[in-house]
């Protein structure tokens, strides 16, 4: 038994002699929510594989809770939400859900699970007249149903309408509450800064990011974009003072290392009344994600 509810361990994928997977290492503790990001062809699709015991190593180790990949007991333990899923057309939601609940072997509240996932009133018709949101949402229903230490989210969001995609994150909250370590692929850049807990970043197999947003803010050293609106015709002084860049004639734009973001602040107070308002907007997650999966970065 392991603290982790997921251990990745210098994980190695071959593919001939391309190499896919180099040197992965990753853990996601109960009840935490950890963003896995990367270009296509970054090897995200190939780890959820082999946490899955769907690929095997070359070299290297996963654990789910301290069992091997592709076991019964891991098997009990995940849960596993593809980007394109389907079931059976001709089941109802009601159906397809109690099915999935014999099979594991439990009993459910198949009318309380489906209502969470906002299926209540769609349980009992037929699978094939779901959107494709629909399905996404009865597939969550489906993760909910097993109550896993280890969730599995591939593009969980893809195809759902804004108002979806917020209800979604909630159950994903829900699940990590309750204890599951939940591992989201995605490339919805805002939702997972705004929804997560940590960000791992893949290139070309190598992981070259994993902390918090704050910490890798801070390691990355990205500017914070200071924007001082000006009082009357004050935008030249402060663009002389500040040796910021003029915007739409009446603001000024100024960037900011991280150790002079207090000096450029106190500079912007001592102009007094020259300033109409400031807006600050620290690095956000594209920017980090640019910076950590160019080239080069490791």
């Amino acid at each position: 038994m392991t603290d982790n509810a997921l251990t990745i361990e210098n994980v190695r994928k071959d593919r001939g002699k391309a190499t896919v997977l180099d040197d992965v290492s990753l853990t996601v503790n109960p009840g935490e929510r950890v963003a896995l990001l990367g270009h296509n062809g970054a090897g995200k699709s190939t780890l959820i594989k082999t946490i899955l015991g769907l690929t095997p190593l070359t070299s290297g180790r996963v654990s789910i809770d301290g069992a091997r990949p592709g076991s019964a007991r891991a098997r009990r333990l995940t849960a596993y939400l593809p980007e394109a899923v389907s079931f059976h057309p001709a089941l109802t939601g009601r159906e397809q859900l109690t099915l999935f609940a014999r099979l594991d072997g439990q009993g459910a509240d198949i009318p309380g699970l489906l209502d969470r996932v906002g299926l209540g009133d769609a349980m009992d018709r037929r699978i094939g007249a779901y959107s494709k949101g629909m399905r996404q949402r009865l597939g969550l229903a489906q993760v909910l149903l097993g109550q896993p230490k280890v969730a599995l989210l591939d593009e969980p969001t893809s195809g759902l309408d804004p108002i979806s995609r917020q209800d979604l994150y909630a159950i994903i909250d829900e699940l990590a509450a309750q204890g599951s370590a939940v591992l989201i692929a995605s490339h919805a850049l805002t939702e997972v800064e705004a929804r997560t807990d940590r960000i791992a970043i893949l290139r070309k197999g190598v992981k070259v990011a994993d902390d918090t947003l704050e910490a890798l803010s801070t390691q990355a050293g990205l500017p914070t974009k200071l924007r001082i609106r000006a009082t009357g015709t004050h935008a030249d002084q402060i663009a002389e003072t500040m040796g910021g860049t003029r915007i739409n004639g009446a603001s000024v734009e100024v960037l900011c290392a991280p150790d002079q973001k207090m000096a450029r602040l106190r500079d912007v107070a001592a102009m007094g009344d020259a300033v109409a308002d400031i807006e600050m907007t620290p690095p956000r997650l594209e920017d980090l994600y640019r910076y950590y999966a160019k080239e080069g970065i490791q």
